[in-house]
């Protein structure tokens, strides 16, 4: 069950544009049926699609702060076309257990509806945090509404699953004693395999880096290292690529400005579909990935399921130590793990865990050395089909199987 998606503005927009049809499209295939209900943006997002961002910016925001909190008290809003083309689907159809994916977390409270309904159990899906997600709302109304719902709704929940321990003990302060599942976000091994065969490209070592890059990540010291390792190395043949960031037009302002010498060697590119990308990972030597600490993220696993050499910057660097304390969002737990993508690389052995500045500088030495090489970074990692969607499905067929 998911919404329509009409992708006719291929930018954020697409999330609020309207769907294909005013009606339930039913997708039937091997694997099962798929319901792709209607899709009809409200006010706010009407006014945004027509008008852009710049305008009524107060009102939409007071639409958008209703449809918050209202959607909890019955079914309305953007979401409540899942919460209806669900229902009529399990008037007429016998299922063994209603499965409900947050972040949206309304769907949690449908999914508790239609349980209560239908008397078939339901299993609270978490890939992120809900209430406990960013530690400096902690006081807010927003905050205390969120917990009490996150509560009153997840505790009719027969099941948990999470993507790590780390979300789990989150959850665990508001509802204990509840059984669970880790199940990690994955890589989709149908787009992998179909770039397996790519080689990877041995004219120019072509570093890799796809998604956000957060205020607590040490872009600067990254480029400062990189910058610093071209300057040494006579004709150095080395390329950044950066794939679909927010940051595109700052990013490329600040190397203009401040690391001038690397201009000639990064691409900034926008965001393009997944089997591009894929297919741009696959022709790359190496994967840049920042350290999210306490948070596991999804870039990893399409970097493991590539199978190329991954960077992760860094464990533990006073530029990037300072970063964090200043501006990351996740209120940590003392006795969990705080390098997730680190304990993942290393049990994987999918590449290096850089400590800090200096280590970095090292570490592209090497790289460079084994380029000059052999024309290729190998990356002889172990395990990696663990983390496929098949491997997660598996888990959760058998998890549906057991429940009660």
């Amino acid at each position: 069950m998911t919404r329509q998606w009409s992708n006719e503005h291929g930018n954020y927009l697409d999330y609020v544009a309207a769907g294909e049809s005013s009606e339930t499209i039913v997708k039937k295939t091997a694997f099962g049926t798929v319901l792709n209900t209607a899709y009809r943006p409200n006010v706010a997002n009407r006014l945004l699609l027509k008008h852009g961002e710049k305008k009524y910016t107060l009102l939409r925001r007071s639409i958008s702060a209703y449809y918050e909190f209202a959607q909890f008290t019955k079914p309305i809003g953007p979401k409540a076309g899942l919460y209806y083309g669900a229902r009529d689907f399990l008037k007429n159809n016998k299922v063994d257990a209603i499965i409900a994916t947050g972040d949206p977390f309304v769907l949690f409270s449908y999914a508790a509806k239609l349980s209560k309904e239908f008397g078939i159990p339901w299993i609270a899906d978490y890939r992120d945090p809900w209430s406990h997600e960013q530690k400096h709302i902690k006081n807010a109304p927003m905050r205390v509404w969120n917990a009490f719902l996150e509560k009153k709704i997840v505790s009719s929940a027969s099941h948990i699953s999470t993507v790590s321990t780390f979300v789990l003990s989150k959850i665990n302060q508001l509802i204990p004693n509840k059984p669970f599942s880790i199940l990690p976000n994955g890589y989709n091994e149908n787009e992998i395999n179909q770039i397996r065969e790519i080689p990877q490209k041995n004219e120019i070592l072509t570093i890799a880096f796809i998604g956000t890059i957060y205020n607590w990540h040490p872009i600067k010291s990254f480029l400062g290292i990189t910058e610093k390792y071209v300057q040494k190395k006579a004709d150095c043949s080395i390329n950044l690529n950066f794939y679909g960031t927010n940051i595109n037009t700052s990013l490329l302002d600040l190397i203009k400005q401040d690391f001038p010498s690397l201009t000639p060697h990064v691409k900034v590119t926008s965001k393009m579909p997944n089997e591009e990308l894929l297919r741009k990972l696959a022709e790359a030597n190496v994967m840049l990935l920042f350290n999210d600490y306490s948070y596991m993220g999804t870039k990893i696993f399409d970097y493991i399921g590539v199978k190329r050499k991954i960077i992760l910057c860094y464990s533990n660097d006073a530029e990037a130590n300072a970063l964090k304390k200043q501006y990351y969002t996740i209120d940590e737990i003392p006795s969990e793990s705080k390098q997730l993508q680190a304990d993942l690389i290393e049990k994987t052995n999918a590449g290096v865990v850089v400590k800090d500045a200096d280590h970095l500088l090292e570490v592209l030495d090497e790289l460079y050395a084994e380029f000059e090489a052999t024309g290729q970074i190998a990356c002889n990692s172990i395990g990696v089909e663990n983390y496929s969607h098949k491997k997660q499905v598996e888990k959760l067929a058998e998890l549906i199987l057991n429940i009660k």
